[in-house]
Formats: structure tokens, C-alpha cells, sequence
């Protein structure tokens, strides 16, 4: 007998797996990593922590415990002698870093001999994995200074997690304050739910392919721009914008043309954003230069919302003040969603991991509304 399908367009509030990773509760404008919130483990510890608490389950106890972690991640972030040789034409040949990083990921996992996650226990694919997120900040800047005509800069052992993502860029030590501001961007930025690219990550890993496979497809979806892709167009709505006197007509003409305000609304959230509030003290505490600017077009938009359009609040999402403190650190705009990509790929591992340790394939039905079938084939 045929029932009449339902479809959910977007998959909207459809919950397709448990986990323990963490979850979002859009309502309140909070969100966890485990047990934790994560906006005060940002605040609180070193990116490496939160990597450890998604992989392993628990934050380190101790430094010897963080020693042990990080130790295990040092040789992982050196880009394998194969991979560098033809990376210089991966990137030349490369519209943008993401598309040549994610072309480079998929070599790796070539050369190191990733195999499906369905013929190998955890601990090959926690390696695998481990080696796919330390990896990928050190192909990010090696692309990037190879489109700029300069060589890659190692990463080096004795600095923190923000702090080398800076000195691979630059080549110069960084700042104590930026570094931290960058660490703490990219720890808020690990995991968010069952996201776009995260449950990508998902369906590729339920077929059990290996951990690059999964990785390389979570990347394609973040470069889209309504996913990944909004930072630097958050701060490109600034550039627009160009200063305070211009900033309530022209977010008044944005919202009559009904056109997207980057930077602002979020999928979930219908309160503030957690995220764009952690990072607005953030860009506060190291003194960012467009601080006081986009807390001001914040304002305006709010003020312009609640004159034209009562009862349809829009708050900052974590796009508005993240382009602001890495713009503030020294990164440019192209590297903006690949700097989001350089943390969110623990939280993709960590969610191929989960997947792979309890699988089934993830293969949903879809609704047909064409034409009623079957009906017969003309002759030509």
C-alpha cells in the first residue's frame, strides 16, 4: 500500500543520529562541546584541550596529559615529501586556498595509506584522523604563501596551536594577544551541531570510506558561501558601508530590496549568537581596528529591523565579528574561511569517528512530485 510522503525541506528540525559530541540549543544561544560550553572553554583553555576532550572524551587533567596529546600531534603537521613537491602546482593551478587544500588532503590520505574506516579499528582511524587535523593548518599556509610566490614556513614544535597557525603565515613571531585571539576563534568554531559540512562528513564516513575521503567532501561544503564562505563578506558589508554617517541608509536600503545582510541571522539561533558575542570581547580586548564600527552597523541594523520589518529580529551570527579579529591579526580576507576550516575539521573527525564506531548507512528517501508513474514510453 502507497502512504503519502512527507518531505522536511532542508531537513529542518529532523534529527538523523545521537551523539555525544555536543549540541545547540538555538533558543537559549548556547551551544556545548560535551558537557562543556564551549564559548567558556574558549575563554578558558588552549585549543589542544578541546581537541583532546572531542577525540578522546575528556579535557587533559594534567600538563603531563596535554604534554602527551600534543606530542602524539607534532609529526603529524609536517605536509608528507609527496605532497609538497607538487603542491607548488596545486596551488598555482587552484582558483582559491580551499580548492587547493582540499585537492592536497586527498593526496595525503593517498600517500599515508588511509584505508575505508570500515576495514580498520579506532585507533588507525583516530591516526588517521589526528594526521587529516594536523595537517590541514600547515597545507593552508603553505598554499597561501605559495599563491603569494613565497616558500612555505615549517611549523614549529615549541609554539601553541594559534600561535604557529600565525608564524606559518607570516614567518615572523606572532603576538602573544593575536595569537590568542586566533586560538580562540578557531576554538569556537570546531563544532556546531549537525551543520552543513559536518553532516556531510557524516554520510561520506557511513559508507565507510576513509577519514580523507570524508574530509575532502565536509570541505566542498563549507566553501560555499552561505555555509563557510560569509566571513570576509561580512567585512567586505563594512567596506560598503564605508562609515557611520552612510550606515542607517544604507541597511535601510538593503532590507526594503529584501537583500541578505552578511554577518547577520543564523540557521538556528533566535537569540544573539554566542559566538559573535564571545568574539565581539574578543576584538574588544586586543583593540580591533573595525571594533567600533561593527558594534555600530550592529546597532543600526537592529534599530532598522525593528522599525521596518517589527517582530523579525536579527542578530550577528559568528561571521560579523570574526572577519573583524582576523582581519585584526594579520590574515587577509582569502584566508578567512580557510581559517575556519583549519578548526572545524577536529569537529568533522570527530564526528567520522563517532560515526564509525557505531555505523549504519545514512540514506534518507526523498519525496517524488513529478508527473504520476508509470506511464508508458512513446515511440519515437
Amino acid at each position: 500500500m502507497h502512504h503519502e510522503a512527507v518531505s522536511t525541506r532542508g531537513l529542518d528540525g529532523v534529527r538523523v543520529a545521537d551523539t555525544e559530541l555536543g549540541g545547540v540549543r538555538g533558543d537559549e544561544g548556547f551551544y556545548h562541546y560535551r558537557q562543556y560550553d564551549a564559548v567558556e572553554l574558549a575563554a578558558r583553555r588552549p585549543l589542544v584541550d578541546v581537541w583532546r576532550l572531542l577525540f578522546d572524551g575528556s579535557l587533559p587533567a594534567d600538563e603531563r596529559q596535554r604534554d602527551d596529546f600534543v606530542a602524539e600531534l607534532r609529526p603529524l603537521q609536517t605536509i608528507p615529501e609527496p605532497v609538497a613537491e607538487v603542491l607548488p602546482a596545486i596551488a598555482r593551478a587552484s582558483a582559491d586556498v580551499m580548492e587547493a587544500v582540499r585537492t592536497a588532503v586527498s593526496f595525503v590520505g593517498a600517500v599515508d595509506g588511509f584505508r575505508p574506516t570500515l576495514d580498520i579499528d579506532h585507533a588507525r582511524r583516530r591516526r588517521d584522523a589526528l594526521r587529516a587535523c594536523a595537517v590541514v593548518p600547515t597545507l593552508i599556509m603553505a598554499v597561501h604563501r605559495l599563491r603569494l610566490g613565497l616558500e612555505p614556513v615549517e611549523p614549529d614544535p615549541s609554539l601553541g596551536y594559534g600561535a604557529n597557525y600565525l608564524w606559518m603565515c607570516t614567518g615572523e613571531r606572532p603576538d602573544v594577544e593575536r595569537a590568542r585571539a586566533i586560538e580562540q576563534y578557531q576554538i569556537t568554531t570546531i563544532d556546531h551541531g549537525f551543520n552543513t559540512s559536518t553532516f556531510t562528513a557524516r554520510v561520506i564516513a557511513s559508507s565507510g570510506a576513509d577519514v580523507a575521503a570524508a574530509v575532502v567532501g565536509a570541505m566542498g561544503a563549507l566553501s560555499g558561501p552561505l555555509h563557510g564562505g560569509a566571513p570576509s563578506r561580512a567585512l567586505d558589508l563594512l567596506d560598503a558601508i564605508g562609515s557611520s554617517e552612510n550606515a542607517r541608509s544604507f541597511i535601510t536600503d538593503a532590507v526594503k530590496q529584501g537583500e541578505k545582510i552578511m554577518g547577520f541571522g543564523h540557521r538556528l539561533y533566535r537569540t544573539d549568537d554566542p559566538r559573535a558575542i564571545f568574539l565581539r570581547s574578543v576584538a574588544r580586548r586586543v583593540g580591533a581596528r573595525h571594533v567600533a564600527f561593527a558594534e555600530e552597523v550592529e546597532r543600526t541594523v537592529v534599530e532598522v529591523l525593528a522599525e521596518l520589518k517589527p517582530g523579525r529580529e536579527l542578530h550577528t551570527n559568528v561571521e560579523f565579528y570574526a572577519g573583524v579579529v582576523m582581519d585584526h591579526c594579520g590574515l587577509p580576507r582569502e584566508l578567512f574561511t580557510p581559517t575556519f576550516a583549519s578548526s572545524r575539521v577536529i569537529g568533522w573527525c570527530a564526528n567520522i569517528l563517532e560515526q564509525a564506531a557505531d555505523n549504519r548507512i545514512i540514506r534518507p528517501d526523498a519525496n517524488y512530485v513529478g508527473p504520476p508513474a508509470p506511464q508508458p514510453v512513446p515511440e519515437v
